[in-house]
């Protein structure tokens, strides 16, 4: 891996690196049509909206999502770019994307 893809990466992985983060990563890529409203995170979370919203905060400013505001709510979708460079990373790294474990 070269010095640029690192610190292309490295903010990814940091934003990442918390578990409500890192679920809500998950949950916003699987949810019906790659797109999540804040309202439909926060019930799977023991936590306030406004702390769902933090965290989505810093999954956007790290170039993770991107977001788009409808009303009252706002709707956050996963940029591609950050997905490719998510994918590249575990190529670089020898792990075949889509292998469980024990693969």
């Amino acid at each position: 891996m070269s010095e640029i893809q690192a610190n292309q990466v490295a903010p990814l992985l940091k934003a990442l690196a918390d578990p409500v983060r890192l679920r809500l990563m998950s949950m916003v890529l699987s949810h019906e049509g790659g797109e999540a409203c804040v309202c439909d995170l926060t019930p799977a979370f023991d936590l306030s909206q406004p702390t769902i919203s933090h965290h989505l905060k810093v999954l956007h400013e790290s170039g993770l999502l991107d977001r788009q505001k409808r009303g009252v709510w706002v709707y956050y979708q996963a940029r591609p770019e950050a997905m490719e460079a998510m994918v590249k990373l575990f190529e670089t790294v020898g792990v075949p994307i889509g292998a469980g474990a024990g693969a």
